[in-house]
């Protein structure tokens, strides 16, 4: 006699061999979570205490460099902000906000993503700095913006914290690595040089 309710088939070998790695791979991903979350809270925690570098790169704005008819000033040559790279800039501002973070001068690139990012901040008047400006077209001027950032950075002794926001090129100049749309890196200066502090995503 057959049943009328047959016993379910064991999960074929290769499904079960994928279902380890996804949960291994949660597993593992654990540690880094909590590692960037860690990252977050000193950075945030730096800032509370005022007397901080936050290096910002500009919110989203989809593709890479720009047009070649590029022109300064003229946002409708540039690669610009998309609406949720808005929205990015108007969260991270209310992040501050919430946090009860100060700052203390606000300065950006001139590239018109830059600008858009500071404002959409709502976190003070915006300064066009031209040292911030990208130098990912043409490297000639690199290593004298990078020169004038850091002196910008060492002098800073204003009241809260200094809010430069910038360019990926710009920022891995100043400190190595690569920073993603919106990220901040958090420094201070020493007699050594620029000391990295914490990372917010």
């Amino acid at each position: 006699m057959h049943s009328a309710h047959p016993m379910p088939s064991r999960l074929p070998l290769l499904r079960r061999v994928l279902l380890r790695v996804v949960l291994l791979a949660l597993i593992a991903a654990h540690p880094a979570m909590a590692n960037a979350q860690d990252g977050d809270d000193t950075a945030l925690a730096a800032l509370a205490r005022g007397g901080h570098v936050a290096l910002m790169r500009h919110a989203l704005a989809p593709g890479i460099g720009d047009p070649a008819d590029f022109r300064l000033g003229d946002c409708a040559t540039q690669r610009n902000l998309s609406d949720a790279g808005r929205e990015q800039a108007r969260r991270i501002g209310a992040r501050f906000r919430e946090r009860g973070i100060e700052i203390g001068e606000v300065r950006s690139s001139r590239w018109c993503r830059c600008l858009e990012t500071a404002r959409l901040l709502g976190l003070g008047d915006v300064i066009p700095t031209p040292a911030l400006d990208s130098f990912f077209r043409d490297r000639a001027t690199a290593e004298r913006q990078t020169a004038s950032t850091r002196a910008l950075i060492r002098g800073w002794n204003g009241e809260g914290n200094l809010l430069l926001v910038t360019h990926q090129v710009n920022i891995t100049a100043l400190v190595g690595g690569g920073v993603g749309s919106g990220e901040i890196i958090v420094v201070r200066a020493d007699e050594a040089g620029l000391v990295r502090v914490g990372r917010l995503r």
